[in-house]
Formats: C-alpha cells, structure tokens, sequence
C-alpha cells in the first residue's frame, strides 16, 4: 500500500533560484514533448515511444544552442516529466474507453509558467534523505525540511510542490503494509449535510464548522486590495500571494479537522455506511458554496482510504435509496419532503422521527443488508419483528451502474493522523 506524507521545505534564496530553475526546464520538456506527439498525429505517424522523446527533448535537446540550458539542471525530474505525460495520454484513452471510473478525462494540454502550482517529481536517483534530517536533492543541495513525523520506511520518490501561497513542500511516497486494528463492535450509518456536518445513526451529531464563511470576511478585504493594484506591479504580486496565504488557512484548517473526524470514526467503527452522493452535481447548484465549504468528497476518500489501511470496512449505498422518505421503525415510505422539514412522524407506526437521524439509520440497515457477511439481528433499527429491506431499500436496481468500490490509499493516500 502506497501512502503520501508532505512536510514543509524552507529551501535558502540560493535553492528557490534552482528550483525555480528546475520548474521551468521540466514543464518545457513537458510542453516540447506534447508538441512532439501532437505533430506526429496531424501528420499520422505513430505515437514516439517515451525512450524516443527522451532522446529528443532531453538528450538531443541539450546539445543545441535553444536548450543548452537544460544541462544545468538535474536529469531526473526531466524524465519524470516525460512520465507525467505518459501516464496522462494513458487516462485520456482509458477514460475513452471505459477503463478509468469517474468523469471524462481531456487530452493533456501544455503547461504555463503562469500557473500558481509548480511541480517536479525525483526517483531514487535523485535524492537522499540524510542522517541529520535534510532533503538532498540533484543539483540543488541539501535542503532543510520541518518533520511532523518519521517516515515508516524509505521512499521510493519525492515530489516538490510549490503552492501558490509560496510555500515549498517535500511530498514522499513510501510502501507499507495494511495496519489492521482491534475488531470493534460497532457499525455506523453517516447522513451528510450542511446544517449539521453529520448525523451518525447512533444519535451523535457533528456540527459544520462553515471554515469558509467565517474566514469570508478576511478574504473579501484581501481580495478587494488585489483588485486595487495596478496589473503587473509587484503591489499586485504581494496582494496575490495575501489573498492565496487566506485560501490555503482556511484549506489547512479544513483539512485538519477532516482527518481527526474520519480518523476517530475509523477508530471506533467496524464498518461505516455512506451514501453515494452527487457532490459534483450538488456543487454546481444554488448551494455550491456550502457544498464546497463542507469537503464532503475530501471526507468519504479519507474515510475510505483509512478504512483500507486499518481493515475496516466501507459500504456505499446507492443514492436512489429514499434514506429520507422512509421510517426506519416500520419502513413505512411517507414520500418525499422539502428540506424545511426536519421532524415528522410515520402514518404507519405513529414514530416520530428527526430526519437526519432516520436517514443515518436507514443508511446503516441498507448497507448491512447489502453486505455479504453482515451481522445478523433486526434489519430496521427498533423493528418490532425481524424483516428482510426490501429490493429498493438496498439501493441496487436492474440497469444500475455497478457499486462505487473501496479505493485503498493510493500514490495520493494520506495517512491516518
């Protein structure tokens, strides 16, 4: 299993020039190489392999006058950048084809040196983590680095990312193996929202902290002094890296409080049940700010990458189960309400129920009924007699598209806090 720790890097003004430096000679390598494979398309020819392009952009490159200034920089993030294409012509074709999940991916499009992230990966060859805790790195020297932690076992590579609030980062991939915990005795159904962050199914409620609107304020006076500054000054340069220093607190902060809240839920928790939400049609509606304030993406892939670590067990319900619209005393469907409506009571049953609370638990009774070896008893939480969820409650319908699977934590993983 693969697992991603970043840590802060505070290279001196001597190697921010050479990684400056070294970012711009790997996204022109970049860019010379999607021109390459773009040419030989219209003319259609094949498709140069990635040991022909490197002979070209990188080897033959260096001995002409244009790119002699390719030599003085390190190797190995050229050629990693040749690889970054390659595996991005390999999305695109699998996205084609059906082979990669999720939305269409585009063909790659050349880089600027406009953009406010910079990157360049190194392999083995190219750096050393030394004895006494700094990052050495080709051609650039050893840079100091502030550990949060030590890493498990060594990295197989290393990718330096300069955000656009200016701050360098060292992101290392290492292999290690699952750390399953102790069984627990608890399984857990999740009812994400906006007003309450979440509601579990056994009654405990996780207040939205809204990290974005509190901080709108400090960002709106930012922004308004960005807009002040006269375009190309290096006024506007400082107002630009304020307004990106705001973003990325309220980023940090974020994403901080995400990995304590999913850690302790796996923690605690034999399997966690969630429903398969549209979140990326959700943000592009009236409350797209408060979708994208909440981070409900970030939280079910941190929920599911921790739960792969750890042997935990993630159930993803299908979104056509009326989590909402059904009693989860009787399994009475009482139909549809508007969101102002936050307590009913069943027809059926006379239950009254707060609608959170009855979605997390009809949650957690689909996604047990839906799991090969789940545990026996009631499927409805406080069922008078024992019965079976019936075909629409289990959220798998004939012409559905298959189940979102469990992704472990990948190159892009983050470890459990």
């Amino acid at each position: 299993m693969h697992l991603r720790y970043s840590c802060r890097l505070y290279p001196t003004k001597g190697q921010q020039s050479l990684l400056a430096r070294t970012f711009g000679c790997a996204r022109v390598v970049y860019n010379d190489a999607l021109a390459v494979r773009r040419a030989a398309r219209k003319a259609g020819l094949p498709y140069p392999t990635a040991a022909e392009l490197q002979k070209r952009v990188i080897t033959g490159a260096k001995r002409t006058a244009e790119r002699s200034w390719l030599a003085a920089v390190g190797v190995d993030p050229l050629i990693q950048s040749l690889r970054d294409l390659d595996a991005a012509y390999r999305n695109f074709f699998d996205s084609l084809s059906g082979k990669r999940v999720g939305r269409r991916v585009g063909l790659p499009r050349f880089k600027s040196r406009k953009d406010a992230r910079q990157s360049l990966r190194f392999s083995r060859n190219g750096f050393r983590v030394r004895g006494n805790g700094k990052l050495y790195l080709a051609k650039i020297g050893d840079v100091r680095v502030r550990w949060s932690r030590a890493l498990p076992a060594e990295p197989s590579s290393v990718t330096v990312v300069l955000d656009p609030a200016g701050r360098y980062h060292a992101s290392f991939v290492v292999d290690v193996e699952p750390e399953p915990l102790p069984e627990a005795d608890r399984e857990v159904g999740i009812d994400l929202g906006l007003s309450s962050f979440a509601v579990l199914s056994d009654g405990s409620v996780i207040d939205n902290p809204r990290f974005l609107r509190k901080a709108e304020k400090r960002l709106k006076a930012a922004q308004r002094e960005l807009a002040r500054k006269a375009k190309g000054s290096r006024n506007r340069a400082k107002a630009r890296s304020k307004v990106a220093r705001a973003h990325a607190k309220v980023a940090d902060t974020r994403r901080d409080w995400l990995h304590k809240l999913t850690t302790g839920i796996v923690r605690e928790n034999q399997a966690v049940y969630l429903e398969d939400l549209n979140v990326h049609g959700l943000a592009r509606g009236r409350l797209a700010k408060s979708v994208h304030d909440a981070g409900w993406g970030t939280f079910r892939r941190m929920i599911e990458e921790k739960a792969a670590r750890h042997g935990r067990h993630v159930g993803i319900v299908h979104r056509a189960l009326p989590s909402s619209q059904l009693c989860s005393q009787c399994g009475h469907r009482d139909g549809p309400k508007p969101l102002h409506v936050r307590q009913w009571a069943c027809p059926a049953c006379g239950a009254r129920h707060d609608r959170d609370l009855n979605a997390a638990r009809n949650l957690l009774a689909a996604g047990q009924a839906d799991r090969p070896n789940a545990p026996g008893g009631l499927v409805r939480p406080g069922a008078a007699t024992p019965h079976r969820a019936r075909p629409v409650e289990r959220g798998t319908h004939l012409g559905d598209p298959p189940r979102t699977e469990i992704r472990a934590a990948g190159a892009g993983g983050i470890p459990v806090r």
